[in-house]
């Protein structure tokens, strides 16, 4: 799974669609998870990462993720490698 690559990420946190015309916001935590998923890191990499940088532990982070990972599959922001 990746973040579809027409999606752009502004540096301010602006999420936009242009095959919608929609935009969304998102914090600064899911502004770098996002680029991460861009440049291609696993879920374990991301994780090690967010963890080092946040005040949250591993657990945490993979329930944050998840549900990070559901919103933006609502929004259609994702694609799944076949």
């Amino acid at each position: 799974m990746k973040i579809r690559k027409n999606i752009a990420v502004s540096d301010t946190g602006f999420v936009f669609d242009p095959s919608t015309g929609e935009s969304f916001t998102v914090n600064e935590v899911g502004q770098e998870i996002i680029k991460m998923m861009q440049e291609g890191l696993s879920f374990d990499q991301i994780s090690e990462q967010i963890t080092k940088e946040y005040d949250i532990d591993a657990a945490g982070f993979e329930k944050y993720y998840q549900d990070f990972i559901e919103m933006l599959n609502q929004f259609k922001l994702l694609e799944y490698e076949r």
